[in-house]
């Protein structure tokens, strides 16, 4: 299993940017997906949940209605995008693998993790 993230930078407040997860190594479309965060300093935190299919998606309410997950299972890629961009968002963003088809928040039922992409969120 590979999950490579891409997409993060340095965007200012009330800005928007789009993640992105590159998947290989499994059946992408068979399993639900996920993004955490951790903000320097803290513990790392669900983001996004999103479901095999896309139908089903979770959020975090700190993110919710600012944040959409979404994947293109023809692509085996896993997006998040971020708009009105907070200083507090700034974190390392880290797609995940869930081990089931169904959105799961919870961190230990993830079985694969990406190494993150750095999302800075400043003026």
């Amino acid at each position: 299993v590979q999950l490579v993230e891409s997409g993060g930078g340095l965007a200012q407040p009330g800005g928007s940017l789009r993640l992105s997860c590159a998947a290989s190594g499994f059946t992408f479309s068979s399993y639900a997906m996920d993004w955490f965060r951790q903000a320097p300093g803290k513990e790392r935190e669900f983001v996004a949940a999103i479901s095999w299919s896309g139908g089903s998606t979770y959020y975090a309410d700190s993110v919710k209605g600012r944040v959409t997950i979404s994947r293109d299972n023809a692509k085996n890629t896993l997006y998040l995008q971020m708009n009105s961009l907070k200083p507090e968002d700034t974190a390392l963003y880290s797609c995940a693998k869930s081990r089931g088809m169904l959105p799961s928040r919870a961190e230990n039922y993830m079985d694969s993790w990406g190494e993150g992409t750095l999302v800075t969120v400043s003026s």
